[in-house]
């Protein structure tokens, strides 16, 4: 998938984007990629000679993923984006370092009306370094 096609599908942007690639995606189920190259700045505080990625930004990762899962979803309501309201379960198993790429890998498991409620795993080299349930709503966007 284009990085236009990433654009297209959800509004975040760099320094922010955090979904470099996606591998799969049905109406269920998507699978991205992030790749970290150890020049973004959080690196140079988290921590100081052993960076590592923060857990709360390969949470957020996977819930981008989700939000370009959740597009299709959305394609009829104009002027409705995804917005995270929970987050459950979370399970932090592998640091993450620069150069490490991310596999995420995100499910819709039930809607109801405008919300969504999705299941995440993000694995590095075949190895879990985290997974949570979250949820979203159908924001308006003003």
């Amino acid at each position: 998938m284009t990085r236009r096609q990433i654009y297209d599908a959800i509004p975040h942007r760099e320094p922010f984007l955090l979904v470099d690639e996606i591998l799969q995606w049905t109406d269920d189920r998507i699978v991205c990629t992030k790749t970290f190259s150890g020049q973004e700045d959080f690196f140079a505080g988290h921590y100081p000679g052993f960076p590592l990625v923060p857990g709360v930004l390969l949470c957020e990762a996977a819930m981008q993923a989700g939000a370009v899962l959740l597009s299709r979803h959305l394609a009829g309501m104009q002027g409705k984006v995804p917005v995270a309201t929970r987050m459950n379960d979370v399970r932090f198993k592998r640091m993450v370092r620069p150069g490490e790429t991310l596999r995420m890998e995100v499910s819709l498991t039930e809607r109801l009306a405008d919300a969504f409620f999705l299941t995440a795993k993000v694995t590095v080299e075949g190895k879990v370094a985290v997974r949570f349930e979250f949820a979203c709503t159908a924001a308006d966007v003003e």
